[in-house]
């Protein structure tokens, strides 16, 4: 064989190589839309469950499939769903806000035919208020490298800020454990007055589900109007695109190009913790998601 014939069956097959890697792109995007897909999160409306900084895995195919699916977006809006199912309560879901192409995470706290009205920050369901029992103040981290939208991610916790006794700061504040009909028990953050712990009763239209934020102040969810960047209301089935299954790390907001830094800025304890709410219908002693409790 001579040198040129040995320089030919060395060249590269360009298209091969691409068509592999279109391939393996194509059974990417498939996985995340049909089966699981990672997120990010990146507000605080589901404190103290979630933590701005969180990395988790939303399973895509628990309630069927729909436009929504779709890893980008990309398939035009209808409410076509193939294999449905509807969420339980206390599910922590992805959903998409009526006209916009963003995905929300939320909880479920209202199924297809029930009424919810929200009354000084308590859920009346079915004309029944869902148990809120006080627990001890929650303590979420402080980290001052996190800002949204050019803000401290949780600087409206300032007067709750506390010093430990081995010199960590953290916020400390006052949190409750709701418990839904089917005995799914998490806990929620309520810290002060505002207009959204108020809402009239609606009924919710078969296919849809109404959602809320475990950070009950600070969370555009279905109480709020599109306007105002909420769910405007119950949201169709067809719109909700997973369920959040469990963290597998989270970062505290120092993360830099520094590789020391990527292993540093990781937050202890959050890997792998589930984001299925305790079922149980004695709630007293359960454990749930989210931020260190405080003693009492």
């Amino acid at each position: 064989m001579t040198e040129t014939d040995k320089t030919e069956n060395e060249k590269i097959n360009w298209f091969a190589e691409l068509r592999g890697l279109a391939l393996m792109l194509l059974a990417v995007l498939a996985f995340h839309s049909l089966v699981a897909k990672p997120f990010y999160i990146p507000s605080t409306s589901m404190i103290p469950n979630m933590l701005v900084g969180d990395r988790l895995v939303v399973s895509k195919y628990p309630y069927g499939w729909s436009w929504v699916s779709a890893s980008f977006h990309v398939l035009p809006r209808g409410e076509t769903r193939i294999w449905p199912d509807t969420p339980e309560y206390g599910d922590i879901v992805i959903a998409v806000p009526p006209e916009r192409d963003e995905d929300y995470i939320k909880r479920v706290v209202a199924l297809p035919g029930d009424t919810i009205a929200v009354v000084n920050g308590q859920i009346i369901l079915n004309g029944k208020p869902i148990p809120q029992a006080v627990e001890p103040n929650i303590r979420l981290p402080i980290d001052p490298a996190q800002m949204c939208d050019g803000a401290p991610c949780l600087g409206y916790f300032e007067e709750y800020r506390t010093k430990l006794d081995d010199g960590r700061e953290v916020y400390e504040v006052p949190t409750y454990r709701e418990t839904l009909p089917n005995g799914a028990t998490y806990l929620i953050v309520d810290h002060r007055t505002q207009p959204l712990d108020n809402f009239a009763e609606v009924t919710v239209p078969e296919g849809h589900v109404f959602m809320m934020g475990d950070n009950r102040d600070h969370s555009a969810d279905s109480r709020a109007e599109t306007w105002e960047l909420g769910l405007g209301g119950p949201v169709p089935l067809e719109n909700v695109g997973g369920r959040a299954e469990f963290i597998t790390f989270s970062l505290d907001g120092t993360t830099t190009w520094n590789p020391a830094t990527w292993f540093s800025s990781l937050r202890e304890g959050r890997a792998w913790t589930t984001l299925r709410p305790t079922i149980s219908e004695d709630t007293a002693g359960e454990n749930a998601t989210g931020g260190e409790p405080a003693s009492e």
